[in-house]
């Protein structure tokens, strides 16, 4: 095999190599959950009160589902009851959803107060009939680690 033929069949292995690696990263969109003694935790929507789906059978839509239909309307508390974001504005009468990161369950407060489950997460409605209007979010003991401005 002459060293031009060489050089391109090496070429073309690498490249086919960048190309499955990233197909591979594209399947898996979001880590696994692990609690602290590294279990593998399977996040499901908390249907509690507070939901705007209270009373759906739990899982009626999967994190991964979630993620994706909220990537743009999502508060996610982590640890330490730290938001992100810590500010955003939503239209009237959206949904957003509220992802709780941590191996605690929290109580939260976004208009009402309800409690999330240990690596769970709640979809909840914005609404207000005085607007624009600021919502504070507040995280077990922590006030306004987040603040939510909702207009028209």
């Amino acid at each position: 095999m002459n060293k031009d033929k060489k050089i391109f069949v090496e070429l073309a292995i690498v490249v086919i190599l960048v190309v499955v690696g990233f197909w591979i990263m594209g399947k898996s969109s979001t880590a696994p959950v692990v609690d602290k003694s590294g279990a593998e935790v399977t996040p499901v929507e908390d249907v509690s009160e507070g939901s705007v789906n209270v009373g759906v059978p739990a899982a009626s839509i999967s994190y991964t589902q979630a993620l994706t239909k909220y990537k743009d309307a999502r508060i996610q508390l982590d640890m330490d009851c730290r938001a992100n974001p810590n500010n955003a504005t939503y239209k009237n009468n959206s949904s957003i959803m509220i992802d709780n990161r941590s191996d605690k369950v929290r109580t939260i407060k976004v208009g009402s107060t309800f409690s999330i489950k240990a690596y769970g997460f709640k979809i909840v409605n914005l609404s207000s009939a005085t607007l624009p209007t600021t919502w504070y979010v507040d995280c077990d003991g922590s006030q306004n680690v987040a603040t939510i401005l909702i207009q028209k």
